[in-house]
């Protein structure tokens, strides 16, 4: 297995870099599905959404808070937006990214992205997308975010 690519994002590995702290980048996506479609990533290696536990609710808040300046920036209205992670086995790279989403999505790419309603005392239903918010509340009920329920 070869190195992560996220671990080592710039513009010098073909990344279209966009914003960055010293914690998170931000880049455009290489193949974006909705009009305004960008990664912002944390600058340390986490495998994955489901590699999160209730002590890193507060970090999901604040990748979603550098998504939302992003999007205001490019003046996408709250309505226009989503923001979430795909669940493994359902992602491309194994390193923690939001994806950061000015819709509309573009023809045949929604699907990739359907948002699961949770019920009773789930915040997500079945499915391999989990929004930011639903992550952050699974997270706060001591829950792990997983592809069933949760």
């Amino acid at each position: 297995m070869g190195a992560c690519p996220f671990c080592d994002v710039s513009e010098k590995t073909g990344f279209r870099v966009i914003w960055e702290d010293e914690t998170f980048t931000a880049f455009r996506d290489r193949k974006p599905a909705a009009e305004q479609h960008i990664q912002v990533i944390p600058k340390k290696h986490i495998v994955s959404v489901r590699s999160l536990r209730k002590q890193d609710a507060d970090f999901v808040k604040t990748m979603k808070s550098v998504g939302d300046r992003l999007l205001d920036d490019l003046d996408v209205p709250q309505s226009m937006r989503v923001m979430g992670f795909h669940i493994p086995p359902f992602n491309s790279i194994n390193h923690l990214h939001l994806h950061v989403q000015g819709l509309p999505y573009k023809p045949m790419r929604k699907p990739k992205y359907t948002i699961s309603s949770g019920f009773g005392p789930f915040y997500k239903g079945f499915g391999w997308f989990v929004t930011a918010e639903q992550t952050v509340k699974v997270l706060e009920t001591g829950r792990t975010v997983g592809v069933l329920p949760c």
